[in-house]
C-alpha cells in the first residue's frame, strides 16, 4: 500500500464514523501557578487553543470524555456518535495532543495542568453536571475533578483504570510513547499499530485504522506520518513515571456512582485494585474478556451497556462480564 492509497481509504471511512461531530476550540490559559520549571520572575498566565469535539444538542444531558497520555479526542468517535442520541457528548484533546496548541515549556504539561483543562471547558460550555468519562490518564484526571469538584460530576465511569496504577507499569507504557517515531510507508505504521494494539480483542481493524489515523499526521519534513502530539508532554510523563501513581485520598471523597471498565488482560488495573475500589458503595465493575488496558468502547454491545448505565446506574449487575459482538472478522494488522 502507498500513502496514496492510504489517503484513499481514509477519504471513504472517515465521513462514516465521525458523521455528525463538530471540531471546537476554546481558549484555555495556562496560570502562572501551573509552570513549576520556569524562574519565577518569568511566570505569566498564558493562553493556549485547546480544541474538543462536539456531538448531540446542547439542551441534552453532558457526557465529557477524556482520553489517555498520547490518545485524541477522535478515539471516542464510534462511542460518541451513537450516545449523542441521548447526550450532549464533547471529547477534549489534552494541550499538546491532537489538534489542540501546545504549552510552552516541558514541565507545564503536569496532571494539574489537565485536571484545569478538564474544568476550563467545563466553565467555558457552561456546563451542569455532568457524566464524566477517561480512559487510563483521562481517569485519573475525572477521579481527581470529582473528587475536588463534586458539584461538577454526577456520574464518573473509568475505563481500566483506577486509584493505584504500578511503577513498572507506568514505566513500561512511559518508554514506549516518549519516542519520535516516524512512519514512512504505511507498513511502518501497520506494524507499529499492530503492536500497540495486539490486546485490543476482536475489534475490526476499520476501528485501529481511524485511530491511528487521528492520532497521526502528515510531515513533510519528516517525509512521513507522525504522532499528532508533542513529544515533550510524553517526556514530562515519562519523568513523573518513576514512582506508583496513588490517588487512594482521591477516590475515597468520590461520592457519586462509578462505572469501572475491566479490560481482562489489563496490566495496569490489578485484581486487588478493583476490590478496593468495590468496597465503596454504588460502584459497579464491567469486566471485558479479550481486551487489554483500555478497551476502544467502539462495540455497539459495550456501547449500549454504558448507555443503559448513564440512563440507571443501577441498570447493570454489580459485577459481570460482557463479551464482544459477532463479525469483527476484518482483522488485517495483527
Amino acid at each position: 500500500m502507498t500513502w496514496k492509497n492510504y489517503e484513499t481509504i481514509m477519504r471513504v471511512i472517515e465521513p462514516l464514523i465521525g458523521a455528525g461531530h463538530s471540531l471546537r476550540h476554546f481558549d484555555y490559559t495556562h496560570s502562572a501557578a501551573l509552570q513549576p520549571g520556569t524562574v519565577e520572575r518569568l511566570r505569566n498566565d498564558y493562553s493556549v487553543r485547546l480544541a474538543y469535539t462536539e456531538w448531540g444538542s446542547p439542551s441534552l444531558p453532558p457526557l465529557l470524555c477524556l482520553g489517555g497520555i498520547a490518545n485524541s479526542a477522535r478515539r471516542f468517535d464510534y462511542l460518541a456518535r451513537t450516545l449523542s442520541r441521548h447526550h450532549h457528548v464533547l471529547c477534549l484533546d489534552w494541550a499538546g495532543r491532537g489538534r489542540s496548541g501546545w504549552l510552552a515549556e516541558q514541565s507545564d504539561y503536569s496532571f494539574e495542568g489537565n485536571v484545569a483543562q478538564v474544568l476550563a471547558l467545563i466553565r467555558h460550555k457552561r456546563l451542569g453536571p455532568v457524566t464524566l468519562l477517561g480512559s487510563s490518564l483521562g481517569g485519573s484526571v475525572a477521579m481527581r475533578v470529582a473528587a475536588e469538584a463534586p458539584d461538577l460530576v454526577d456520574r464518573l465511569i473509568l475505563n481500566d483504570i483506577g486509584p493505584f496504577i504500578p511503577t513498572e507499569r507506568r514505566r513500561r507504557r512511559a518508554e514506549s510513547v516518549a519516542r519520535h517515531y516516524v512512519f514512512r510507508h504505511p507498513a511502518q505504521l501497520f506494524h507499529r499499530t499492530g503492536a500497540a494494539q495486539k490486546n485490543d480483542g476482536p475489534v475490526d481493524d476499520t476501528v485501529l485504522l481511524h485511530n491511528s489515523f487521528h492520532q497521526t499526521r502528515w510531515s513533510e519534513e519528516n517525509g512521513g506520518r507522525v504522532y499528532r502530539h508533542d513529544i515533550r508532554a510524553l517526556q514530562c510523563y515519562r519523568d513523573g513515571a518513576a514512582q506508583d501513581h496513588d490517588q487512594w485520598d482521591d477516590w475515597q471523597r468520590i461520592d457519586c456512582p462509578v462505572l469501572l471498565v475491566h479490560g481482562m488482560m489489563s496490566d495496569a488495573l490489578q485484581d486487588a485494585t478493583i476490590a478496593r475500589m468495590m468496597d465503596k458503595p454504588r460502584v459497579t465493575v464491567l469486566h471485558v474478556p479479550d481486551v487489554g488496558h483500555t478497551p476502544t468502547l467502539s462495540d455497539p454491545l459495550h456501547i449500549d451497556a454504558l448507555r443503559r448505565w448513564i440512563a440507571v446506574p443501577g441498570a447493570l449487575a454489580a459485577d459481570s462480564v460482557i463479551g464482544w459482538s459477532a463479525g469483527a472478522d476484518r482483522l488485517l494488522f495483527r
